[in-house]
């Protein structure tokens, strides 16, 4: 039951601001009926604790308008089902709003809402649930409907981002670190009496200890560090040196020295430390593998496309796969559906909008008899279409498999990377000067002694660690603030960057948000008729219309009449009002803008609304702040120049704003800014932007939903955290300060260590304590200071 309730207060279902007149039941108040239609359905059904462990854990419902049919066919069912049987069927479904324990709970008791679901279970990271139906009971459609009427509808693509998402397989790593960590801790059991004096059991039983040691030490070494020798190697082979060459020489150096005391039973070796090396450069390797896997950062153009289209055969509809889509195809697109395939427009008004592809934020009108590409939305009522090439040869399909939107890994230069072609002659130059000057000296112990003391002791475990730990903590920051970045040297790259270039549609200006503006004159009595019009119309844009004239006054219109996709009309007084697109009011003349609402009164046209996506929030401030901090600032758009004036005031002078660009365009503007010297990061949105973000020094996707399509690049940004721009750039430059700094203070360790390493007098016991030191201190610093630098930035 709907109430006047004087009182505003939030939605006890999604927290939004109730504004207008809200729904109450049982003295809770929601902002929508799909607020309330959800908790009357969890009240019903004995299922009010998903209240109790989250305020407003729900989110806004937006009424779900979509065609489920298609779920019906077993072909489809076949294909989008994980196991199916007589009895059983289990799916996994991808649902974007999981955001809570709240809804964990709730999923994972839907058996309590239909005694058909068997079970389910929710991976909360992937945003996955996995449910087991009794396929007899409840048909996969019913299935998908009982979600959405609970407010988790499932996403489901052509390119299903459950099965085909990006998957990392960090079991073989997990392994090799439960045999180094297995070894590390009976190694470093059985060394501590020699190190802290031996009692007379522990002397008689000394070279068993040993050898129980090198056996420990044996499968450290072939199978735990094997990947460290294998990069080695083929670091040599291609004529470079990276870290891993320094890395794989102190291991097997100090296995061999180790091998080489016990068996000659002159000392204990450096078994513990070389487990203990092992094991924490595994852990640094992990944590910098631990990425955002549930996010797909390569998507191609399927994830756009739905599973299903409409047919039409012998006036009957009937939803087939787009697979199965032929050239002569009568199909049926409904309000806000994608056209899968290049067709003629055969039946009805189509206002296609092909942001997307284009950049142009301006709906394209098409007449009976026109082509209309694959990719564009219709925003329109229902069409009906002719298939006049198969989906694998339309225009977004060769668009997005054109080699120059491909996507690629990028190598970027690394600060550790770099050091590593200089360290790893420094340590042997070291070694072999000490090794030297002990030969010469006539002493070849201490020449051999020196020589592996150096390779063990200035062995770069600590510079292995600092930027697997100091970029992980950074990605962990990045992504509490909603800025997705794909790996942990794109972050160095990000600090690296000098020209920063901006698309307008969807990246600068928010999809999510929109102002009306009104070109034309209307009078006091045609702007009161104009409002009573749109009153009677439940269509977004009229209640804009309404919502922007702000008319209180309401006369009595007469002859009221709405052609659904078209425009509405009526009639007061000698006023005859006819609102809608060019075509119902009869105006030949086209015009630039974005959802364009045209007002003819008498058949006189007096103007037209334009409803067109607003600047981000803080747009302004982020722009100021950029240029403070010496960025080059551009804009390269795909749209007209319509915002051009209002644009060159909110960017710097200098900014070079270019308008009515094609992909291609933006490719080569890029191009030649990177053979300037310039080092580039470009922000976009739609497939239009795909080859500049590739062709960028680093491509960050801006989305308003991150589950939903998104080009590959290197970084996703959430719209909303779109004001924090600035700042995500000054603590990425942090980060690689970080870096820096613990490659000074590991190397200081390392200067006291070779100290005594040339000398030929370092002992197991100042190994087994200097390089445990050195990595607990490195692992330390770059994980407080992360931190702390991120509090500094207003990031945590």
């Amino acid at each position: 039951m709907r109430r006047n309730v004087e009182i505003v207060a939030s939605c006890y279902h999604c927290g939004d601001e109730v504004t207008d007149t809200p729904y109450v039941m049982e003295d809770h108040t929601f902002c929508c009926l799909g607020c309330q239609t959800v908790y009357q359905i969890l009240n019903e059904n004995n299922l009010q604790s998903y209240y109790t462990y989250n305020v407003h854990p729900g989110k806004a419902q937006k009424s779900s308008q979509a065609d489920l049919s298609y779920l019906d066919e077993p072909n489809i069912i076949a294909k989008l089902v994980d196991y199916q049987d007589t009895e059983i069927g289990v799916i996994t479904f991808y649902i974007p709003v999981i955001h809570c324990s709240s809804c964990v709970w709730l999923l994972e008791h839907l058996y309590k809402l239909n005694p058909a679901i068997a079970s389910s279970q929710v991976d909360f990271m992937k945003k996955q649930t996995s449910i087991t139906f009794k396929n007899q009971e409840i048909s996969l459609r019913e299935l998908v409907q009982l979600l959405v009427n609970i407010g988790y509808e499932p996403k489901i693509t052509l390119q299903d981002v459950v099965k085909e998402g990006k998957k990392i397989n960090q079991g073989a790593l997990v392994r090799k670190i439960t045999v180094a960590g297995f070894c590390f801790g009976n190694s470093m059991m059985i060394s501590f009496p020699d190190y802290f004096g031996m009692g007379v059991f522990e002397r008689e039983y000394a070279s068993f200890f040993g050898y129980m040691n090198l056996a420990f030490g044996i499968p450290v070494l072939l199978y735990s560090a094997s990947d460290y020798f294998t990069s080695a190697w083929y670091s040599l082979k291609q004529r470079r040196l990276n870290l891993d060459v320094p890395l794989a020489l102190g291991i097997l150096v100090l296995f061999l020295r180790s091998a080489f005391d016990i068996l000659n039973q002159s000392g204990a070796g450096f078994i513990d430390t070389l487990c203990s090396l092992v094991f924490f450069i595994l852990i640094g390797k992990w944590v910098q593998q631990r990425t955002y896997y549930h996010i797909s950062f390569e998507r191609d153009y399927r994830s756009y496309f739905p599973v299903a289209v409409t047919v039409i055969q012998d006036h009957d509809e009937r939803p087939i796969q787009i697979a199965e889509l032929q050239v002569g195809d009568r199909i049926l697109v409904r309000n806000n559906e994608i056209i899968p395939a290049d067709a003629i427009l055969l039946n009805g008004y189509a206002a296609v909008d092909f942001s997307f592809v284009t950049g142009e934020s301006k709906p394209i009108e098409k007449t009976l008899g026109e082509l209309v590409y694959a990719g564009g939305r219709q925003i329109g009522g229902a069409i009906e279409l002719e298939v006049v090439k198969p989906v694998s040869q339309s225009y977004l399909t060769r668009l997005w498999n054109n080699e120059s939107f491909k996507s690629y890994d990028k190598n970027f230069d690394t600060f550790v990377g770099l050091i590593s072609k200089y360290f790893t002659v420094a340590l042997i130059s070291i070694a072999m000067l000490a090794a030297l000057l002990w030969a010469f000296g006539g002493n070849a112990d201490r020449a051999w002694g020196a020589f592996t003391a150096v390779l063990i002791i200035a062995c770069p475990c600590a510079l292995a660690l600092s930027s697997p730990f100091t970029l992980s903590a950074a990605l962990s920051i990045f992504d509490k603030n909603k800025l997705y970045i794909k790996n942990t040297s794109a972050i160095e790259q990000m600090a690296a960057i000098d020209t920063i270039v901006f698309d307008k549609t969807g990246t600068i200006s928010s999809p999510t948000s929109s102002a009306m503006y009104f070109e034309g004159e209307l009078t006091k009595m045609e702007r009161q008729i104009v409002s009573s019009i749109c009153r009677n119309s439940s269509h977004p844009l009229s209640r804009e219309i309404v919502k922007w004239l702000a008319e209180d006054f309401i006369v009595p219109i007469e002859r009221y009449a709405e052609t659904v996709g078209m425009g509405q009309e009526g009639i007061y007084q000698d006023y005859v009002v006819r609102i809608g697109s060019a075509g119902f009011v009869n105006q030949s003349r086209m015009t630039v803008g974005g959802s364009v609402v045209y007002v003819s009164v008498n058949d006189n046209i007096k103007g037209f609304f334009t409803l067109e996506q607003s600047w981000r929030t803080g747009l302004s401030d982020v722009i100021n702040e950029l240029k403070k901090n010496s960025y080059h600032l551009h804009l390269i758009s795909g749209d007209n120049e319509r915002r051009a004036d209002t644009l060159r005031l909110i960017f710097p002078e200098q900014t070079k704003l270019l308008f009515n660009q094609t992909p291609s365009d933006k490719m080569t503007r890029i191009e030649a800014w990177q053979h300037e010297g310039k080092r580039v990061c470009m922000l976009g949105d739609g497939l239009n932007d795909a080859g500049a973000l590739r062709t960028a020094n680093l491509g960050i996707a801006v989305s308003d939903d991150i589950n939903n399509f998104s080009p590959g690049c290197d970084a996703i940004l959430d719209g909303v955290s779109f004001d924090k721009l600035p700042r995500f750039f000054a603590f990425a430059g942090d980060a690689v300060k970080v870096i820096k700094i613990s490659f000074v203070i590991s190397m200081l360790y390392n200067v006291v260590g070779l100290s005594f390493a040339v000398q030929g007098t370092m002992s197991p016991l100042f190994a087994a304590i200097l390089m445990p030191i050195s990595t607990v201190t490195i692992i330390s610093f770059t994980s407080l200071m992360t931190r702390w630098y991120a509090n500094r930035r207003k990031l945590i």
